[in-house]
């Protein structure tokens, strides 16, 4: 009998023993993944803002090259079979993807304004290579002129199709710029309810939204006979 309570109590002591094992195998096991966990979110950090973009940038660039070795081996068209995978609402999103390339976001510098009018003008001008030549051909070493240069009325630097380009630009510019930053004209006959120009805009906007709802409000004290 007292054997059998003596091997009874060494199971239930091997037992919990095990399991004071197993919860500090854990416990170490959950401390090392915590530690990788912080290093791993140190390491993000420390990383740069755009490592995410440039690392899925560089991944696409590979499957790219592959993709591209890969088709030339077997002696096929790597853009024509890739599109044989692109569906067709994906290909209306590149679509208008691409002609949303330059759009306009609106004024943020005069910086950005003055970039995109450059970017603007570039696209349109057709360069005359022919009337280049001409030219170049023309004027000789006066093509190119330094300080040294004097100016001649016989040598035509500009052609007249380019002037009249330019001031057609210009003119497009002027009434784009007079939609944009017209003054408001001024009636003499209006209501001056208003102080100052600040107050003026104020009373615009009040009357604008709740102009209607007050009409009444506002005859009846013009009249004299508001309750």
């Amino acid at each position: 009998m007292a054997d059998e309570e003596g091997a009874a109590g060494s199971s239930k002591r091997d037992e919990r023993l095990q399991r004071f094992r197993d919860l500090r195998m854990k416990r170490n096991e959950a401390r090392k993944k915590n530690l990788e966990a912080a290093t791993e979110e140190d390491k993000v950090k420390k990383m740069p803002a755009n490592f995410e973009a440039k690392k899925r940038r560089i991944d696409w660039e590979e499957a790219e090259e592959e993709g591209r070795k890969a088709a030339a081996e077997a002696g096929e068209d790597y853009d024509r079979a890739k599109l044989l995978d692109v569906g067709a609402d994906q290909a209306a999103h590149w679509e208008r993807k691409k002609k949303k390339k330059n759009p306009d976001q609106g004024f943020s510098s005069y910086e950005e304004a003055q970039l995109r009018q450059y970017q603007r003008l570039t696209k349109q001008m057709k360069p005359d290579l022919e009337a280049y030549e001409r030219s170049k051909e023309k004027l000789g070493t006066d093509f190119y002129p330094t300080v040294d240069t004097l100016p001649q009325q016989d040598l035509d630097y500009v052609s007249k199709d380019g002037v009249d380009r330019m001031v057609a630009d210009l003119e497009k510019q002027i009434e784009k710029r007079e939609k944009f930053s017209r003054r408001r004209a001024f009636h003499d006959e209006a209501d001056i309810n208003y102080i100052n120009e600040r107050n003026m805009r104020f009373n615009q906007k009040a009357e604008r939204f709740y102009g209607k709802h007050c009409a009444e409000i506002k005859q009846n004290l013009e009249r004299g006979t508001a309750v």
